[in-house]
């Protein structure tokens, strides 16, 4: 298990990778900021309408003798503010009848009101409804502008990050010793460059900013809740000690089953890469049982492990939605209460129904993102693991310039070996003159492939000493003594491309006359026997290589680029 200071670093680094885009970074901020805002203030303006103007209409009117912002109703004037010495009259509502009267209960002697004599005395605030309303449309509005572009921002700095991560990942991978492939299955590796740092894209896009936003809106919540009414505020965070020990549980528990996960999906990806890739020599030997068995085992794995995954995350979304509802449940009965007492208005007991449920979905977004958050960390402490790889082939400091290459080869007292101590080339010593043909012949095992490995410094030996012109070629510079050495290997490899791009391998300098003529020369003219389309055509028909015959000339060709005969 990693513990916290591990996973801290990790997550710096991950964050080191947006300085490039620290702007955008700040901008998706400041936005996430305007959407917090724009989202508290929503239910503040439903409950100034309900109160303010809305539920007004049981408020006192005055005669006054001032036609000033009075309104006129039956040659008399009346205003809302209250009069000295004044009888208050009450507008009352009786189904779809209005009447205007000095007691709201009594309506016998009251005055029936005509539909536009009530919107007289109710026009203003009307005219305020409508204001709310435009300001509440405006604020979703500017909330579904501002949450576009933070989404655009946020999906922006994801994938340049995934980007360099992965462009510094495969370059990383490039400058590897073989060493290190020898150790470690090219699926696990796989994984790495896709799965792992697509993780780190929904980390970027879906979760730092969410807790950011979420946080905001939380503490946003609360100091609302507070300025509208505190008693009603401690009833609701009176929930927050049940809320913590769920979300610790929560979290304390899918953590593993996530660590789990991410190791057993790493297993599915080695067995696919190593038996697809090896299907002929599965299918030559019939495996084909043993190989299924292997993979449904670990397919069985991720399925129980990935239903453990759902069922504590299913129990955990119902649970919220519970104290959520037993928040609701609990508000109503003691701001019913407090509205009938007196001590709160509707707006306000309206408006904390809306925080309450507006509170518990950053809490429920904030517990299941931890779930994203693990997995990318988990995700970045595999792909760093691999980025702090060093290379045990060491570039020296000041290479001897490598001038008038002529090529004798000499090992002297060359002791060699794969694993410690395994020794596969044992004292070994010879010369190779220039121009001269030389055969190694032996047993399997006995070192020949080592050799060739060793020349091109592919390892390094544990004991003695290789020179070539007299120079020990530890003191080359690497990429210089590789660019000089031809090598034609048994087993043949075709990249993606054309059967031109799989000869010169990447040498856009030479031109396909230059191609011609060495193709000619090491009389590798039947590797186009079966090609229609000549340099175009394909390396890979129908997912299957060219013919088996011609694949020993495919290499034949490029050392003759490498020497340089041009």
């Amino acid at each position: 298990m990693k513990t916290n200071n591990q996973r801290t670093n990790v997550f710096k680094r991950l964050i080191s990778y947006t300085t490039t885009g620290r702007k955008w970074f700040i901008l998706a901020f400041v936005l996430i900021l305007l959407i917090s805002f724009f989202e508290l203030i929503q239910p503040r303006l439903i409950q100034m309408a309900i109160d303010e103007h809305i539920s007004t209409l049981g408020d006192p009117w005055y005669e006054t003798e001032s036609a000033d912002g009075a309104v006129a109703y039956q040659d008399k004037y009346y205003t809302a503010e209250a009069q000295s010495g004044k009888t208050p009259y009450y507008i009352h509502q009786d189904g779809e009848v209005f009447y205007f009267a000095e007691n709201v209960e009594n309506t016998n002697q009251a005055q029936i009101m005509a539909k536009h004599e009530v919107m007289a005395f109710r026009g203003a605030h009307y005219r305020s409804v409508v204001i709310l309303a435009s300001v509440y449309l405006m604020v979703v509005v500017l909330q579904f502008l501002a949450t576009y572009g933070q989404v655009y921002l946020l999906n922006h700095i994801g994938q340049s990050v995934v980007y360099t991560v992965r462009k510094d990942l495969y370059s990383h991978l490039l400058h590897l010793p073989l060493s290190y492939f020898d150790t470690h299955p090219m699926g696990n590796l796989v994984t790495r460059m896709t799965n792992d740092t697509e993780n780190l894209n929904e980390m970027f896009t879906s979760v730092i900013m969410n807790f950011l936003r979420d946080g905001v809106t939380l503490i946003g919540i609360v100091v609302m809740m507070f300025i509208m009414n505190v008693r009603l505020t401690l009833y609701v965070l009176a929930l927050l000690p049940l809320i913590g020990f769920s979300s610790y549980m929560f979290r304390k528990v899918i953590r593993v089953v996530l660590l789990k996960e991410r190791a057993i999906i790493s297993k599915i990806n080695t067995l696919l890469s190593e038996n697809l890739s090896g299907m002929s020599t599965i299918q030559v030997f019939n495996r084909e049982g043993r190989v299924y068995k292997e993979f449904d085992t670990e397919n069985k794995a991720n399925y129980k492990i990935g239903l453990q995954d759902v069922k504590i995350t299913s129990l955990f979304r119902p649970g919220i939605e519970l104290l959520k509802a037993l928040g609701i449940a609990m508000l109503i009965f003691t701001g019913g209460r407090h509205y009938l007492s007196g001590l709160v208005s509707f707006g306000i007991l309206y408006a904390f129904i809306d925080y309450i449920q507006r509170f518990f979905q950053p809490i429920l977004r904030l517990a299941e993102s931890y779930n994203v958050l693990q997995s990318a960390l988990t995700s970045g402490e595999r792909i760093f693991h691999l980025l702090d790889e060093e290379s045990d082939i060491h570039q020296t400091k000041n290479p001897v310039p490598i001038q008038n290459f002529k090529g004798k080869i000499e090992f002297r007292n060359v002791w060699f070996a794969y694993v410690e101590e395994e020794w596969v080339l044992k004292d070994v010593s010879f010369t190779i003159e220039p121009g001269e043909f030389v055969a190694f012949v032996g047993a399997t095992g006995a070192g020949k492939t080592s050799i060739i490995n060793l020349v091109c410094r592919f390892y390094d030996i544990q004991k003695g000493a290789i020179f070539i012109d007299g120079v020990d070629i530890k003191d080359y510079d690497i990429y210089e003594l590789r660019r000089h050495i031809g090598l034609v290997l048994q087993d043949v490899f075709l990249f993606t491309g054309t059967v031109a791009d799989n000869i010169v391998l990447g040498k856009d300098e030479i031109s396909r006359e230059k191609v011609n003529a060495v193709v000619e020369m090491v009389n590798a003219q039947r590797l186009f026997k079966d090609c229609p389309k000549g340099w175009k055509n394909r390396s890979w028909k129908e997912g299957r290589p060219l013919a088996q015959g011609s694949l020993s000339f495919w290499p034949l060709p490029e050392p003759w680029f490498t020497a340089r005969i041009y």
